[in-house]
C-alpha cells in the first residue's frame, strides 16, 4: 500500500476541504452551464471563488497543525486539476480562444500524471506543488474566474487572458519536467509500511 492507514488520513481536516472542492466541481459546471443572468454568472464565480479559498485554507491547515499526508498530496492537486479542467472546458463554449489553453492543459496534466504514477510505482513522489505550479495556478483561476464574472469581456480582453495562461501553463509544465527528469529532481522517496508499524 502507498497510503498506510487511509481511513484514519481521509478524515483529517485539510483532506475533508479536498473532497469539499472536488463536489463544488460539478455544482459549479451546472450553474455555468444554465447561467443566462448576470446573477447567475457571480453565483457559479462564487462557488469557484470559494473552491479557491478553502483551496489555501487546506493547505495552511496541513502545514500549521502538521497534517501533512500521502493522500493529501494526491488530493489537493486532484481537485486543483479537476476544478481547472471543469473551468477551462465550461468557458470554452463562450469563448473559442481557450481551446489551445485547454489542449494544452490537457497534454500538461495527463504527462504529469503518467509520470506521477510511474514514480509512484517506485514509491517515490513529489514533496509538493512547485513554485511555479502554484503560481500558474493562481493565474489560471483568477484569470478564468474574471472570465466566469465578466462573460461580455472585449475580445482583446479574452485573448490576453489566453495568452496568459497558456504562457504560465508552459512554463509549469517544463518547472516539473524537469522536477521529475532534470539534473535537480526533487523526488523524495515514500516511507516503507514497516516504518509506520
Amino acid at each position: 500500500m502507498f497510503i498506510n492507514n487511509w481511513k484514519k488520513e481521509i478524515l483529517t481536516v485539510p483532506n475533508l476541504l479536498s473532497l469539499f472542492r472536488l463536489v463544488l466541481v460539478p455544482v459549479y459546471v451546472g450553474l455555468y452551464l444554465h447561467a443566462r443572468q448576470p446573477v447567475q454568472f457571480y453565483t457559479a464565480g462564487a462557488v469557484i471563488t470559494l473552491s479557491c479559498m478553502t483551496d489555501a485554507l487546506d493547505g495552511w491547515i496541513a502545514r500549521q497543525f502538521h497534517m501533512i499526508s500521502t493522500l493529501g498530496k494526491i488530493l489537493d492537486p486532484l481537485a486543483d486539476k479537476l476544478t481547472q479542467f471543469a473551468l477551462t472546458v465550461c468557458l470554452t463554449r463562450d469563448h473559442p480562444v481557450l481551446h489551445p489553453v485547454l489542449a494544452l492543459f490537457m497534454v500538461k496534466e495527463v504527462i504529469q500524471l503518467l509520470l506521477a504514477v510511474v514514480y509512484l510505482l517506485r514509491r517515490q513522489i513529489l514533496p509538493g506543488a512547485l513554485p511555479a505550479g502554484k503560481v500558474c495556478t493562481t493565474v489560471l483561476f483568477v484569470s478564468l474566474i474574471t472570465l466566469v464574472l465578466f462573460p461580455d469581456l472585449p475580445q482583446p480582453a479574452v485573448n490576453g487572458i489566453a495568452l496568459a495562461d497558456t504562457v504560465f501553463l508552459t512554463i509549469s509544465f517544463f518547472g516539473y519536467l524537469s522536477a521529475y527528469w532534470g539534473s535537480k529532481s526533487i523526488l523524495q522517496d515514500l516511507p516503507c509500511p514497516e516504518d509506520n508499524r
